[in-house]
């Protein structure tokens, strides 16, 4: 689910492109997983983002210091805001980080405007598929979008209007549903309490 062109709000350090990231971070290999989402290569990823493929490759392999400043270019061709790498999973104990994702350390995504905000449940996103929470307000509305593969979801909490390929479905709590992908799909909330859904995405699309 979700809009893929992200507008976090609050767009913090972005005046601080002087300081530098702590490499421990291993913020790299963040940076790999998404590029690889997105079907970029090294190249057009360096290009877009105005920096050398050898400094990339050292980025990505976390053997690099990473300006705040470099991290935002980045950041913006691959579709997510700075906050994506910080409020990570990085946070958790080495020997769950790839399996254990504590509510406390979950990646959040806020979309300007929209009244949508999504929580990444799996680990990371360098496996087969994504595992998303979404809390989208009354009356919020994801607009229609469609790309590769497969999705599942579970209404938890609230009313959800579901669309695919123009068919309208109304979901209640504790409903579920199961769509290609590539159908023009669609949701949004006509109740008067947020509603969440768990969504489950294969292959992973952030």
């Amino acid at each position: 689910m979700g809009i893929r062109s992200i507008r976090a709000a609050d767009e913090w350090a972005a005046t601080e492109s002087g300081s530098s990231m702590d490499p421990e971070a291993a913020v790299g290999g963040q940076i790999r997983e998404l590029r690889k989402i997105k079907k970029l290569t090294l190249t057009q990823l360096a290009q877009a983002a105005g920096i050398s493929i050898g400094y990339l490759s050292q980025i990505e392999r976390n053997q690099s210091k990473l300006p705040i400043g470099v991290l935002k270019k980045l950041s913006d061709v691959l579709g997510v805001h700075m906050n994506w790498f910080f409020n990570g999973n990085l946070q958790a104990a080495s020997d769950e980080r790839d399996v254990i994702v504590r509510k406390a350390h979950r990646r959040r995504l806020t979309f300007t405007g929209l009244g949508i905000a999504e929580e990444l449940l799996s680990p990371n996103l360098a496996g087969p598929l994504e595992l998303l929470l979404s809390t989208i307000e009354p009356g919020a509305d994801s607009g229609e979008y469609s790309h590769d593969g497969n999705e599942a979801g579970i209404l938890i909490a609230g009313r959800l209007d579901l669309w695919v390929d123009g068919k309208r479905f109304q979901l209640e709590e504790g409903d579920s549903f199961s769509f290609s992908s590539t159908s023009q799909h669609r949701c949004a909330n006509p109740g008067k309490v947020p509603a969440k859904v768990v969504w489950v995405i294969t292959p992973p699309h952030y």
